[in-house]
């Protein structure tokens, strides 16, 4: 077989090349154009980062306006409740015929309710209810007759309450404070790549300016200084948790914020046996706070029989201690209920401008990434080495290899109806392979 001389075959090459073969100076005319692309879209991706800065600088804003409001609503009810158990206490130690009377008829309501509530439990919930028996019987032999008189079962409904509204804002709070970590780092990374990216660009960025930011400093209500801690020192995008996935702190921090959408649905944190349809809610909150047993309190004689003895005629001082007892319960109980609206309010607005985030997010984190790029090379940070088609009568696909930062090169292909001399040529070149930077690059970085 006859041998084809090499210069032969790199001349056949290049014929199959015939002006589809872009000289330098062509290249780098469409690296320019594709260039002025790249810069446009990172200066869209640092407007995007500033509107996600702007707007958790005005959440940061409202949040600490909601805190004070709870911090407020929650010491109105505190002093509320405590004038409720003043009233209480001193109820108890009064030494009337009518107290007599009523511990009377308690230690024959005691039993009774005790086994009214055991067998409902029984018959309702699948196990427990030894545990819930005891319970009831610890908490029975602690309280006096007027936990009935008086309906004091509404305080321990309210305490039950108060745990639950502090489980719910350390959960909003733990979510809040993971998306201003979260976008405080992505901001403060992108400021790094606003600055390494500097030195390759010909022009200004109009109007625009990074400078530095710091959240507005986190602060819990009520809460131990190891819990203020908490934040201070974690950084969601180590913690074992979660995945440093940007997106997956915005699910993390939802998740959190909806733990406790099904009570508020419910309405009251706690509505007793009777009011719910969920077995399973009331087997739940009847072995966490067994005072809902009192709630059944009509179904024994005796119980009854307390809330009708009247004591208004013997005992003045005690009729108004009852009458105070009820306005601070109410007084309470209003509190509760404007507490309850303020979380809702804040769990409504975290969901709402996490989900902004998560949006702008999608769209312009990928400029973080470039926090710790490297200085490219004398062609810039966007560079088409190749461009060529096959010959031929019909328009055919274009192959380019270029190369984006400080990444390793691309290659793909061009639709052959966009030819190499057309001006946007350079544009969709480099609209691909950003496209290619982000899911190859971007997306393999996270």
């Amino acid at each position: 077989m006859k041998m084809i001389p090499l210069s032969l075959l790199l001349v056949a090459v290049l014929l199959n090349f015939t002006g589809a073969l872009l000289p330098p100076e062509s290249l780098k005319k469409i690296s320019e154009e594709g260039s002025k692309y790249i810069t446009e879209q990172f200066e869209n991706a640092l407007n995007g980062v500033r509107q996600m800065k702007q707007l958790m600088d005005q959440t940061g804003e409202e949040h600490q306006k909601i805190l004070r409001t709870l911090e407020e609503t929650k010491k109105n009810k505190e002093d509320a409740l405590k004038g409720a158990l003043e009233s209480e206490q001193q109820l108890s130690e009064t030494k009337e015929i009518c107290n007599d009377t009523m511990l009377a008829l308690w230690e024959e309501c005691k039993p009774c309710l005790k086994q009214t509530c055991v067998k409902f439990y029984s018959k309702t919930c699948r196990s427990g209810s030894g545990l819930v028996g005891r319970q009831l019987e610890d908490f029975l032999n602690r309280s006096s007759p007027f936990a009935i008189w008086v309906n004091g079962e509404r305080i321990d409904i309210l305490n039950k309450q108060d745990k639950q509204q502090h489980m719910t804002l350390e959960d909003l709070e733990d979510g809040y404070s993971i998306v201003e970590d979260s976008v405080h780092e992505l901001f403060q990374d992108s400021v790094k790549a606003f600055d390494h990216m500097k030195p390759f660009f010909s022009r200004p960025f109009q109007g625009l300016s990074l400078p530095q930011w710091e959240p507005i400093p986190f602060q819990r209500i009520n809460a131990p200084v190891s819990a203020m801690r908490i934040r201070k020192e974690r950084s969601p995008l180590a913690e074992p948790f979660f995945t440093s996935n940007f997106d997956s702190l915005f699910e993390a921090a939802q998740k959190m914020m909806e733990r406790h959408r099904q009570i508020f649905q419910q309405g009251p944190l706690f509505n007793g046996m009777s009011n719910s349809t969920d077995d399973k809610v009331v087997c739940r909150e009847l072995r966490r706070n067994t005072a809902g047993c009192l709630k059944m309190k009509d179904k024994c004689e005796k119980c009854k029989e307390i809330l009708a003895v009247d004591c208004s005629g013997k005992d003045v001082m005690q009729q108004k201690l009852r009458e105070k007892f009820e306005d601070s319960v109410r007084l309470a109980e209003k509190y509760t209920k404007v507490y309850d609206e303020v979380l809702q309010k804040f769990r409504e607005k975290m969901l709402n401008t996490t989900g902004i985030l998560e949006d702008l997010s999608h769209q312009y984190n990928w400029v973080s990434k470039l926090a710790n790029l490297t200085e490219n090379d004398k062609n810039g940070i966007f560079h088409v080495s190749t461009a060529h088609s096959s010959s031929g009568g019909v328009p055919s696909n274009t192959t380019v290899t270029v190369k984006l930062f400080d990444s390793e090169s691309f290659t793909f292909t061009v639709p052959g109806h966009i030819t190499m001399e057309d001006p946007k040529f350079g544009e969709l070149v480099a609209e691909e392979a950003l496209k290619r930077f982000k899911k190859e690059v971007v997306s393999e970085a996270v």
